[in-house]
């Protein structure tokens, strides 16, 4: 009872926090999605992307299940890297498309496993794995990324929220809390030297 109750609460969480990925992207401009954001380049398509690869591999090759897509080997260390970053030639929808398909992908393989179904993860230092492991380290490695687009999406606009509706701050309150917080970190430095 515990292991069907704890892999739908899994699945649950991880279907919510795939669909704020989504949402980061909406509203955006094609340059805003796949522009460079950080010093390693991090962007909100490339993120969307990267969890495509990420849930055809886990939820695929580590239970025997191939995405029916190819994808590069995962250890091709020439192609690494190449997830985080949407290519001029590839649009918004064919990414968002290919992460809609992992998912499903993805989906399946979980309902069609049990909990503790074995699979195995060449690349991780203890390869041999159980569907709870993935589902766990999927649904942390998603939620990584989906911190990561919130304050991409905060940078690009000032969007906050995991989803559509969610309450924004008004400007004037975001900039009195911004400036309470810079006056705090000067007053710190000041005294702490």
């Amino acid at each position: 009872m515990i292991d069907d109750f704890a892999k739908e609460y899994l699945h649950g969480d991880l279907r919510e926090i795939r669909e704020t990925m989504l949402w980061k992207l909406d509203g955006l401009g094609e340059y805003d999605i796949r522009r460079p954001l950080t010093a390693t380049g991090t962007n909100l398509l490339g993120l969307v992307k990267h969890l495509t690869l990420s849930e055809c591999r886990y939820f695929g090759e580590v239970f025997n299940r191939p995405f029916p897509d190819p994808l590069p080997r995962w250890d091709d260390l020439d192609k690494r890297g190449t997830d985080m970053w949407a290519t001029e030639h590839e649009t918004r929808e064919e990414i968002i498309n290919n992460y809609r398909r992992a998912c499903t992908h993805s989906d399946t393989t979980i309902t069609a496993l049990d909990i503790d179904s074995p699979g195995h993860v060449p690349w991780w230092p203890r390869p041999n794995v159980m569907l709870f492991n993935i589902l766990v380290h999927m649904l942390t490695e998603t939620t990584r990324h989906a911190g990561h687009a919130d304050i991409l999406r905060e940078h690009l606009d000032g969007a906050t929220g995991t989803a559509p509706g969610s309450p924004q701050r008004d400007a004037a309150l975001r900039e009195a809390r911004t400036a309470e917080i810079e006056r705090a970190a000067q007053a710190a430095t000041t005294t702490r030297g």
